[in-house]
């Protein structure tokens, strides 16, 4: 027999496809099926890679498709199907005893492709036998489909059987195999149409048969049969079907050709397909070629050579093209699709997971060996433990108010010691609640820490503020503790820190100061890393500023205010390098009416040694520490640079010994031109460390003097500047 290309149609509305049901994967069709640029329909038929209708679309030539839509249905080319039909005598009788109704070639229509099963299904003729008579027999449909083995193709003797229909049918099929030729048949036979039953195919109307494997053709037909009821059932039919497909029915014997009429396009037979030109390779080798998405996995063939893609649990789609498979979110399958809640079983609460999914058991219910939500507690069990976690929710309840209510309580009774109701009605001082400066009160926020406490920088009302938390108490100063803030919130100078306002709701209240962004004098003198060069003029104006601070606490406000710590830590320098005098501490303690404490309290290195013998501070002790501070702001010398040997003492050894007393200046200011400048500046702080207090001068002669060198040092740098001009 010659051999002819099959043409394969695909065909969307043949009147079988509508009633089949054809087993395959939800795919969503929001994914893609092929390559990008590629066309993934033929008509309204998909078409997924690595089947593809133009060059560059499908995987090798075995699985190109010519697409064309020009005919009815539309046609598909795949050159490893050849059919072919012949005429069909029998009993070699001279003269036919039957007519049959299509000679030629026919073609068979291509109705699906299943990527995850590795088919595609194609129709094949309904052989048919119908009696026009006693003798006279009408044939239809009788074909042979052959494949080659060596092709992508191959027919599926799983999926597909031989299927007989009639009143008394002999269906047979016969074929070749690999090795050799073969053949089988089924026989149906009724004499009571009574005892036909729908659905039921076990040879009473309806017969079937297995078919063996490794068929490479296949041709289904009958062997005649006397037909004794041709008038009521006269037609008999014989088909190769997939197993799924038909479903026996008594009105298919009754009339003339009704299968044929039933179903226009024919019966579907499934082929198998699979990448034919390699194998999977071994487990941690790459995936093979064909194999391209990163969530696939590959499988050898069940029938034939070769190896199939498929993806991996927990993913769906195409295999074949990158990013094919993916994740299958199980959880809203359940939701949209109840048929589907047996194969992703949850009685908890679902969740999507990557390639799968977790079912979390509910409140009460734990998971059993079978992964199934059980109850935790019987019923009883439940009801007594719910009381006691009700019981138990009230008193943690109450504790909770009454630990609210202690704290509300304490927080009023700290406000009012701390002076709270007097300071509410002082104007230029604000008083903050705790939680207003819970976040800078944190350890990433500290800028300074010491024996006092600790100091923190934050942003406060959209303005830079220094918090400083104390650590101790005074008790016996609790109650002037308003007077002092009243003091200080009056205190209104350019070289004294500002106090903005203060926090009364705590043990020990806090207070809330403006920021100074360079950092203390003590830092600016003594920090290698900072190395800051200060020129005379930029000392001499720190000098001054701060002795006008302190000038201004001493005699210009209404109620004198000693420092009693003054100190290069507690000078501070802003953007443009003027001082402001903080941290008034020991101040606090003889702001109001004292010059006397039983507590020396303050640095040893700069304090008055008749402070230290007596306890008895006064504006001179402020002097003499001014004295001690504009020493080491000139020399950038530490108060105490030795054990036995301090600054101070050898300054005033110079100064008896009538030694050359500027040796122990900076030298980054001993300047030619700027001696006689320094040498009132060194008989300054002479006055000032004198040990007769009464000797020292006031604060506001030290301004005036330091203010006098100013000039001296401005004018002399003018004059210089315009002679060498």
């Amino acid at each position: 027999m010659s051999r002819m290309p099959l043409c394969l149609h695909l065909a969307a509305a043949i009147a079988f496809v509508m009633s089949m049901s054809w087993a395959t994967a939800a795919v969503d069709q929001r994914r893609p099926i092929t390559l990008p640029g590629c066309p993934d329909k033929c008509g309204n038929i998909s078409i997924p890679y690595p089947f593809g209708t133009k060059a560059g679309c499908y995987f090798d030539d075995t699985f190109s498709v010519t697409c064309n839509l020009s005919t009815t249905p539309p046609a598909i080319l795949d050159e490893p199907f050849t059919l072919q039909a012949s005429a069909y005598y029998f009993g070699g009788q001279a003269n036919p005893v039957g007519v049959i109704t299509n000679k030629s070639w026919w073609t068979a229509d291509l109705v699906d492709v299943n990527v995850a099963r590795g088919e595609v299904r194609v129709s094949m003729p309904i052989s048919s036998d119908c009696s026009m008579n006693e003798s006279y027999h009408e044939l239809s449909g009788l074909a042979r489909m052959s494949l080659n083995f060596s092709t992508t193709f191959l027919f599926s003797t799983a999926r597909n059987v031989l299927v007989g229909v009639g009143q008394s049918v002999g269906a047979r099929v016969f074929g070749d195999t690999a090795r050799t030729n073969y053949s089988a048949a089924c026989n149906s036979l009724f004499d009571t149409p009574a005892a036909v039953q729908d659905g039921l195919c076990k040879g009473i109307g309806c017969c079937q048969a297995e078919l063996a494997p490794g068929l490479l053709a296949v041709m289904s037909s009958m062997y005649y049969q006397s037909n004794s009821m041709w008038k009521t059932f006269p037609c008999t039919y014989s088909m190769v079907v997939d197993r799924s497909w038909y479903n026996f029915s008594l009105q298919d014997l009754y009339g003339y050709r009704v299968l044929d009429k039933r179903f226009p396009g024919g019966a579907p037979v499934v082929l198998d397909w699979a990448i034919r030109n390699g194998s999977c390779p071994a487990e941690g080798k790459p995936l093979p070629m064909a194999c391209r998405s990163g969530n696939s996995l590959c499988v050898n063939a069940t029938n034939g050579y070769g190896y199939l893609c498929k993806c991996k649990d927990g993913f769906d789609g195409n295999p074949y093209i990158p990013d094919g498979c993916q994740d299958i979110d199980e959880c809203a399958l359940r939701q949209e699709k109840p048929e589907l809640r047996d194969s992703y079983p949850c009685n908890g609460i679902c969740k999507n997971l990557i390639g799968g999914y977790d079912c979390n058991c509910k409140f009460g219910m734990k998971r059993d060996g079978n992964g199934t939500c059980t109850p935790v507690f019987p019923i009883p069990a439940m009801v007594a433990t719910l009381g006691i976690v009700i019981v138990a929710s009230i008193v943690v309840i109450v504790v909770l108010f009454k630990l609210l209510f202690e704290e509300k309580r304490k927080t009023k009774e700290f406000f009012i010691k701390n002076g709270g109701p007097i300071l509410e009605k002082v104007n230029n001082i604000k008083i903050f609640k705790k939680d207003e400066l819970k976040a800078i009160i944190e350890p990433c926020n500290v800028i300074g820490k010491g024996g006092f406490g600790e100091v923190y920088k934050g942003l406060l009302d959209n303005q830079l503020v220094a918090i400083k938390k104390s650590i101790n108490v005074d008790r016996s100063q609790e109650k002037q503790f308003a007077n002092e803030i009243i003091i200080q919130s009056r205190v209104i100078h350019k070289n004294i820190v500002k106090l903005i306002g203060c926090c009364l709701e705590v043990d020990v209240p806090m207070l809330v100061y403006e920021f100074v962004p360079q950092g203390s004098l003590h830092d600016i003198l003594h920090n290698q890393s900072n190395n800051v060069s200060l020129s005379l003029g930029t000392r001499l104006n720190i000098a001054a500023g701060a002795a006008e601070g302190l000038s201004y606490m001493h005699s210009k406000t209404s109620t004198t205010i000693l420092h009693g710590d003054i100190k290069p830590g507690n000078i501070l320098l802003d953007d443009n390098f003027d001082p402001k005098i903080s941290d008034f501490g020991i101040s606090r303690l003889i702001a109001i009416d004292k010059s006397h404490t039983k507590c020396v309290i303050g640095d040893m290195c700069y304090m008055d040694p008749i402070y230290l013998q007596s306890g008895l501070l006064t504006k001179k002790s402020d002097v003499y520490s001014f004295g001690v501070v504009l020493l080491e702001l000139l020399s950038r010398q530490k108060a105490a640079f030795g054990e036995d040997r301090t600054l101070v003492k050898a300054f005033l050894d110079c100064y008896r010994e009538d030694k050359q007393i500027l040796e122990l200046f900076d030298k980054e200011i001993l300047a030619d031109k700027d001696i006689g400048v320094l040498h009132k500046l060194a008989m300054l702080i002479v006055e000032c460390l004198e040990l007769d207090v009464d000797r020292r001068p006031e604060m506001t002669d030290v301004v005036e003097q330091l203010h006098s060198l100013k000039r001296s040092h401005k004018n002399l740098y003018d004059k210089n500047t315009s002679t060498t001009t």
